[in-house]
């Protein structure tokens, strides 16, 4: 009972900070979030200087940080620069993911997943004086390189530059209910597939409802459910998404799921043909679906 009272509470801190509200049910354009797409597999690879095969980007400059092997690129077209960050690589690359406490981050004043924001921090002090002001800046990134490109975006956006776009795929949380709010103006879309378990972690502890104080997804998902198919989703929904799985143990789907590999192929499909459809996620809450 008393655990029920917490989760009413904290569903109605969510509608007070402005992270409840409905997705934008407009359609996507699946050619953007392919070139994303393309950048964030890219970031896996040494990166030629001609430039990355199906963009017109080219490349700035490619990092490897040191300490904790967080790998990003710099890459401009004509009217934009992209910031690409890679995924877990590595053990390293594991222990930053695994550091899920949040903690009160000195330059934004929200709380942050501690690993993520130690990373963020480290490739934004990097990348920051290579920037131009007066050019719009895309974010992406894949499994850990997409955390990193949220946070990252939130430090391009709060010392004023133009954040025009932040797509991420398998993006685990960064944030709380109230760091989300703070940064619901964002523009960030996080691509998922149905059975890719990392966008759901950090999952909901005991702790964090007794604190009220849960780890929360920001910006308008979209769930890349088949072929041609896609759902949209946001706010409680996409949190809610996770109780299907918390329990379960991950296989080899998952790992699959996970891949960027089937990211692309699923965008890929979703380019000349898309349907939207409605996610039903048949979990039922104190009597009411939550479809």
């Amino acid at each position: 009972m008393i655990h029920s009272i917490r989760f009413i509470l904290v569903f109605c801190l969510t509608i007070s900070h402005g992270v409840f509200a409905a997705p934008n049910s407009s359609i996507p354009d699946f050619s953007i979030i392919k070139q994303s797409a393309i950048l964030s597999a890219a970031s896996y690879v040494e990166v030629p200087e001609q430039g990355i095969v199906g963009t017109d980007f080219k490349l700035v400059e490619q990092v490897v940080l040191e300490g904790s092997a967080v790998s990003y690129f710099l890459a401009r077209n004509r009217d934009t620069q992209a910031l690409s960050f890679r995924g877990t690589a590595n053990l390293e690359n594991v222990l930053v993911d695994l550091d899920v406490s949040l903690a009160l981050d000195a330059q934004i004043k929200i709380l942050l997943h501690q690993g993520f924001a130690s990373a963020a921090w480290a490739v934004y002090q990097n990348v920051k004086p290579k920037l131009d002001f007066s050019k719009p800046v895309i974010t992406t990134g894949h499994s850990l390189g997409g955390a990193i490109a949220v946070v990252v975006a939130m430090y391009l956006q709060k010392d004023g530059f133009d954040v025009s776009q932040v797509i991420t795929f398998g993006q685990p949380k960064v944030t709380n209910v109230a760091g989300a709010g703070a940064y619901s103006s964002l523009p960030l879309t996080r691509i998922v597939t149905p059975k890719d378990i990392v966008p759901l972690v950090p999952p909901l502890s005991p702790l964090q409802l007794q604190n009220l104080d849960i780890y929360w997804h920001m910006g308008r998902e979209l769930i890349l459910l088949d072929e041609h198919k896609f759902a949209l989703t946001q706010g409680l929904k996409s949190m809610m998404r996770a109780t299907k799985f918390v329990s379960s143990v991950p296989d080899e789907t998952n790992l699959q799921a996970h891949q960027m590999a089937t990211y692309l192929q699923l965008i890929d499909s979703n380019l000349q043909f898309a349907e939207q459809v409605p996610y039903k996620m048949e979990i039922n809450l104190f009597g009411f679906s939550l479809n």
